[in-house]
């Protein structure tokens, strides 16, 4: 399984980005994907997951109500759409994932793209 995320830039306070990542491989269908961001000094946070059909999400505290994520399997796509932007969601944000159970840990992903940075002014 490959995953390539993009989407990411620079944006001021309340304001709209989306991400996307691209999943591919052959077992892409039965993929549960996740979104976690690390942040200057700060390690590796879950920001949220979506099991293979898309109908199963979970999302950090922070982030709910803000932050959506979403797939087009069709597309071999996952979203994560990200609105009421704060300085504090700056970070490279990193797609990643797994065949099974959705889990917040970045620990059960074996799979993982490349980051994207996110930039959030105030």
């Amino acid at each position: 399984v490959q995953l390539q995320a993009s989407g990411g830039g620079s944006v001021q306070a309340g304001d709209s980005l989306g991400l996307s990542c691209a999943v591919s491989g052959n077992s892409r269908y039965r993929v549960v994907v996740a979104w976690f961001h690390r942040a200057p000094e700060k390690g590796r946070e879950f920001v949220a997951t979506i099991d293979w059909s898309g109908g199963v999400t979970d999302y950090a505290d922070t982030m709910k109500g803000r932050f959506t994520i979403s797939r087009d399997n069709a597309k071999n796509t996952v979203y994560l759409q990200m609105n009421s932007l704060k300085p504090e969601d700056t970070a490279v944000y990193y797609c990643a994932g797994r065949i099974g159970t959705l889990y917040r840990y970045a620990r059960y992903y074996p799979y993982w793209g490349q980051g994207t940075q996110v930039t959030v002014s105030s």
